[in-house]
């Protein structure tokens, strides 16, 4: 079965993550959730990052607020995929601190970066890579996919009747 990691720097960050994990669940995929702070729990972060993959992991979703360095950290010591997700915490500079810190990454160590809060789509996109070589998640995925289309359909039908 396949399985997503998604950690977060603090608990804080839970309202923004749950939209990955209830995403996620959505799609019948398994969900490894936990607090992993690149600055206070630096040993923790290592140990993670270098050890997921033996744990069935195959994605990693790392949402962060202010400094960010959770996606990038992670990324650096990681096999895996890692999607970030910047975080507009408290104390952040409405969200820029966080985008620019996890869009920012040098070459070679890629993350790949949604929008911010935007939980959501980072879980979408982890399904859609197993989705790549699961024909379940695949499946699962076209079906979301044609349900977002009918809503969109659905709404031009009820404007359309006004």
């Amino acid at each position: 079965m396949s399985k997503v990691g998604v950690i977060m720097g603090s608990t804080s960050d839970m309202p923004v993550m749950e939209k990955a994990i209830e995403i996620l669940k959505g799609f019948d995929i398994e969900v490894d959730v936990d607090i992993v702070s690149a600055h206070r729990t630096p040993e923790k972060l290592f140990d993670y990052a270098k050890n997921a993959h033996t744990k069935g992991i195959k994605v990693i979703i790392a949402g962060a607020g202010g400094a960010a360095h959770l996606p990038g950290m992670v990324a650096s010591l990681s096999p895996l995929p890692v999607i970030g997700v910047p975080v507009k915490s408290r104390n952040s500079i409405d969200g820029w601190d966080s985008v620019l810190s996890i869009l920012q990454m040098p070459g070679g160590v890629p993350v790949a970066t949604v929008a911010l809060d935007g939980a959501q789509n980072a879980g979408i996109l982890a399904a859609q890579i197993l989705g790549a070589s699961d024909k379940c998640i695949l499946d699962k995925i076209l079906v979301y996919k044609e349900g977002l289309k009918q809503k969109v359909i659905e709404g031009a039908k009820q404007i359309n009747k006004s």
